[in-house]
Formats: C-alpha cells, sequence, structure tokens
C-alpha cells in the first residue's frame, strides 16, 4: 500500500503559529530550518551595509582629497617659515654694528658731523638720523680701570721723574753729553709709553675685562642721563614733576639691563656654538639670561609703548620680535 503524503504547512502559519499539528511534526522539520534562514530579495548594489559604503571611496575624489592634503600640508609650512622669519632669533636678533662690537669691545668710529662732511657728500639730517648709540662718539675706554686722561698725566708725570738733571755747574758742563742724555731719555720714554699702550689697550684683555668694557658701554649708550638729553620721555596723563637729579650714571632702567643681558647672552651664545656645545651649566645660564631680558622687554614695551626710548633700543641691538614674544627654547 503506497504511504500517505503528508499535508505541507503554509509559510505564514509556519512563521506565525507556535505549534505544529502532530501529523506534519515530522516532515515540517526541515522546512522551518529552511524559512529561519536569512535571504533579501533585494538588489545587489543596494545589499551593501553602512561599514562597506564608508569604506569605498570613488577613486577620482580620493585623489583630488590627497591633493587638497598636500597643499595645506605645504602651505602651513610656507606660513610657518615666514612667521619665523618675521619673529628672527630669539636669541641674537639682528647682528648691529653696535653689537657687533662687543666682540671686542672697542668703541664704534663716530660718524662724522655735518661741518666736517665733505661738499661732496650730504649730511645726515635729525630726521632721518637722530642721535643715538649707532651715529654718536663713544667714550675710548682702555684696561685696567684707566681713562685716557689718567693715562696722559701718568706719562707725563713718568717722564718728567725720569728726565736727566742738568748739571749745576754750567761751566764745566758737557752739552754733547747731555744732548746724549736727553735723546737717550726720549727714545726710552717712546718705548715705555709704547709697551704701557700695549697693556691697556682692549684687544690685549681678556673676556672679564671686555666684558666690564661692554658693560660700561651700555651704561653710556643708553642711561637715562645721556638719552634724556635727546630722546622725548613717553606721554603721560598724569601731571609732570620736576625731576630730581641724578647722583650718578644711569645703571639701572630697562635700557641698561637690557643692553648689558644682550653682551652677556652673546658670550654665551658664541661658546655654546662653539666647541661647548654639551656645556649644559651654560646652556642653562644662557637660557635663564634670555628669560629675564624677555622679561625685561615685555615690561619696556608695555610701559613705553611704543615710544622713542623703545625704538631707539630696538634698533640699536637689532632686537626682534622672537626676543619678547612667544616662548624661547635653547
Amino acid at each position: 500500500m503506497v504511504s500517505r503524503i503528508p499535508i505541507i504547512t503554509p509559510i505564514r502559519l509556519a512563521i506565525g503559529s507556535t505549534s505544529t499539528p502532530s501529523h506534519s511534526s515530522s516532515s515540517s522539520q526541515p522546512l522551518t530550518r529552511i524559512l529561519k534562514c536569512s535571504f533579501s530579495s533585494t538588489a545587489a548594489a543596494s545589499s551593501t551595509t553602512t561599514k562597506q559604503r564608508q569604506n569605498y571611496r570613488d577613486p577620482y575624489a580620493e585623489k583630488q582629497a590627497q591633493q587638497r592634503r598636500i597643499a595645506n600640508l605645504s602651505r602651513q609650512e610656507l606660513l610657518k617659515k615666514q612667521r619665523a622669519e618675521e619673529l628672527g632669533d630669539p636669541i641674537r636678533g639682528i647682528t648691529t654694528p653696535f653689537v657687533e662690537s662687543f666682540d671686542t669691545a672697542i668703541p664704534l668710529p663716530a660718524v662724522p658731523s655735518a661741518d666736517k662732511v665733505s661738499p661732496n657728500t650730504t649730511a645726515p639730517s635729525s630726521d632721518d638720523a637722530p642721535p643715538s648709540p649707532a651715529n654718536a662718539r663713544e667714550n675710548e675706554h682702555l684696561n685696567h680701570f684707566l681713562s685716557p686722561s689718567e693715562l696722559e698725566q701718568s706719562l707725563q708725570f713718568s717722564r718728567m721723574l725720569t728726565e736727566p738733571l742738568p748739571s749745576p755747574e754750567r761751566a764745566v758742563a758737557d752739552p754733547h753729553r747731555e744732548e746724549t742724555d736727553a735723546r737717550i731719555h726720549e727714545i726710552e720714554h717712546q718705548n715705555a709709553k709704547e709697551a704701557i699702550l700695549r697693556i691697556v689697550n682692549l684687544a690685549n684683555t681678556n673676556s672679564k675685562g671686555r666684558l666690564r668694557t661692554n658693560i660700561q658701554r651700555c651704561i653710556d649708550a643708553f642711561g637715562r642721563h645721556r638719552t634724556d638729553e635727546y630722546l622725548k620721555p613717553r606721554p603721560s596723563v598724569a601731571v609732570p614733576r620736576d625731576p630730581k637729579p641724578r647722583a650718578g650714571a644711569d645703571t639701572g632702567s630697562s635700557e641698561v639691563q637690557i643692553a648689558i643681558l644682550t653682551a652677556k647672552i652673546r658670550i654665551l651664545a658664541n661658546e655654546y656654538e662653539g666647541s661647548s656645545r654639551n656645556d649644559k651649566v651654560n646652556k642653562r645660564n644662557l637660557r635663564l639670561l634670555l628669560h629675564r631680558r624677555q622679561k625685561l622687554l615685555r615690561y619696556l614695551q608695555r610701559r613705553e609703548r611704543g615710544g622713542e626710548r623703545w625704538q631707539n633700543l630696538i634698533s640699536t641691538l637689532g632686537l626682534t620680535e622672537g626676543t619678547w614674544k612667544g616662548q624661547i627654547a635653547v
């Protein structure tokens, strides 16, 4: 006898119903497993997942994005170089003749005045070149704390002490011998004078002597006992008071301290860039001096508000914005 074929449960009943008829329990199990398998009737183009659509990029659009990225990076590098050039070197700034003379401590040659200028050359006007350490005559400095007047007086006194005395008895005096003694004395005096001039010359001094001379030059160049004669003070809202007479040279103003720090920074920078590259003690001292000068420059800029004192200091020492703006890293 032929076996009876069981009735297949409809799809809706197989999915919606929780119980299956007893007569189809044995044959509907494979169909239920088949109906529970995931399948989609949508098109293949719209069957991608969100992650797949994010990973897929148009080659043309990707090439354009890469070109824009390269252009942006090159533009950033160009702007970075331009900003660095505008800020300048935070250690040295711009080398000026006054700063360059710190290496030898020899004063700058004086700029010829209007009455000494030849007719073929035009004299600088007061508006174009105001009085400043760059075009003013500096005092001559010597080694061992000597001044030219003291040296000249000492040489004249030594010449008088060593001059041979004439014979008291003129009747028996030998004029030829006196003339010879005077000539020998003059030669010996000139030799001694040349030796003393070599000793007191700044070209033969050590670094300590050059630093002492540079400090005195900074006091003479930027001290307010000198600059008050040709630089106008900053505009003030308060009622001006009668200035008190100074007891001596100005050694504590911000301009003088900045100039002295610049001289010391140049010495340490020359040592640090030379053979003493791994000298960590001088590297720390250089960093301290740079930050101290940066604080003074910020104070003076805020105090003077771009006045003549500020412009004179910046132009003479060649200080750029990098010396007082931003972070200084050594």
